[in-house]
């Protein structure tokens, strides 16, 4: 069989797996990373209804929203959903976030209202999962389109932790698609990954590229890909756009919404600016012996930003596409780890000592983007180069030294 013939089987044989599992064994923390279980421990996650805005922010923001339409984030008070949400506001459309706060804080969603003066108003404290409580949402408020962000990210911690992730990422996916099919709202843009290319014969990497994940996460990136393509050419309105990010770093300008991930950070960038503050002793570098100018491997880093603007111009064009269409969201260029090692340096004037590691499972030597096809039909393209994304990382990280938490909040927590 050839290859195409391998994935679609595996999608069936998943598909039919994953769909028999319950979502109370999910409930009961069955499938929970290991990452999230202390969390879980203390009560952060709430997974069923949904929770008023005014219960958690201050009354004295402004409640008013845009005109062009209703847009849902899932996992919309995490990294990207926050910086997504800004710039629809920015662009006129009316914001409703969904989240579980697993990994994620609300706080986040009061600075988004501090950011652009137009607070949300419309936040629902859902699991993806949790069918019942998805049907509810979408049944009681109008969704013009979904900006589908929620799931678990980490290459690492996927291939340590599989069942976590095909359970939150693919089931999480399936039960949203059939909730909007069902409600009729069939408007999505996916919040794909470049990891679906695996190791790519050649760079940059363009959209026709063959596809040959190496890790679980990027498996689940793929399935979901391949459930949306499936779906849209079953049904003409579905209009889907699929977004393969590479690597967002950064925050916005203003330091007030960032990358802030729960313990130990997974990425690269939260990572590099936790030790060059101090609250980590040194970077681990997961090997220096790949085919790149110094030995580390290099990725597309994109500034948040420019990926949120992205998404923006996804959503416009998601009104005038027919079917399923795939984007490469990033540069145009690779940087080693050790370049952005470097640039951290020079952003924040300290040192950032690192050891050198073995290689990671899972990683890739080179991965970065070819975007023309974004540029020519989206109107897109990346304008924030790596001195910015390093000097806004560290703004954030200096006004935010323990990320969305106060001091007596981790004081609590430890009790």
């Amino acid at each position: 069989a050839g290859q195409g013939e391998f994935y679609t089987m595996k999608t069936i044989v998943l598909a039919v797996l994953v769909s028999s599992l319950a979502w109370t064994s999910a409930a009961e923390g069955n499938f929970i990373p290991q990452s999230l279980r202390t969390q879980e421990s203390i009560g952060k996650i709430q997974r069923h209804g949904y929770v008023p805005f005014k219960q958690h922010y201050p009354s004295n923001l402004n409640l008013r929203g845009g005109g062009k339409g209703n847009v849902l984030i899932t996992g919309g008070a995490g990294y990207i959903g926050t910086h997504c949400a800004v710039t629809l506001q920015e662009a006129g459309y009316t914001v409703m976030i969904l989240d579980n706060f697993s990994n994620s804080c609300r706080k986040s969603i009061e600075r988004v209202g501090e950011i652009t003066g137009k607070s949300i108003d419309k936040v629902f404290d859902v699991d993806i999962r949790d069918r019942a409580a998805l049907e509810k949402v979408f049944k009681e408020n109008k969704v013009d389109a979904v900006i589908h962000c929620a799931g678990l990210k980490a290459v690492g911690e996927s291939v340590r932790e599989p069942i976590a992730y095909y359970e939150n990422n693919f089931v999480g996916a399936l039960n949203l698609i059939k909730v909007m099919s069902a409600t009729g709202c069939k408007k999505i843009v996916f919040s794909s990954s470049a990891t679906v290319y695996g190791n790519p014969a050649k760079v940059p990497i363009t959209e026709d590229f063959p596809l040959q994940c190496t890790n679980p996460y990027g498996r689940t990136k793929f399935f979901i890909e391949e459930m949306l393509r499936d779906v849209a050419n079953a049904d003409p309105e579905w209009k889907v756009i699929n977004l393969r990010y590479f690597n967002p770093v950064g925050a916005h300008s203003s330091g007030k919404i960032g990358e802030d991930p729960s313990g130990i950070p997974n990425n690269l960038m939260p990572y590099v600016t936790k030790v060059a503050i101090g609250k980590l002793e040194k970077l681990t570098v997961f090997g220096d012996d790949y085919d790149t100018p110094d030995g580390t491997g290099v990725r597309d880093y994109i500034h948040v930003m420019d990926l949120a603007k992205g998404h923006v111009a996804a959503v416009d064009k998601l009104f005038s596409i027919e079917g399923e269409v795939v984007y490469n969201l990033g540069t145009g260029h690779g940087y080693s780890v050790l370049d952005m090692v470097k640039a951290m340096k020079e952003a924040s004037g300290k040192e950032v000592p690192y050891v050198i590691g073995p290689r990671r499972s899972g990683d890739v030597p080179t991965c970065y983007a070819d975007a023309t096809k974004a540029k020519q039909e989206l109107h897109w393209e990346a304008k924030l180069g790596v001195k910015e994304m390093c000097q806004d990382a560290w703004s954030w990280q200096c006004k935010n030294p323990n990320g969305y938490r106060e001091e007596a909040e981790l004081a609590g927590a430890k009790k």
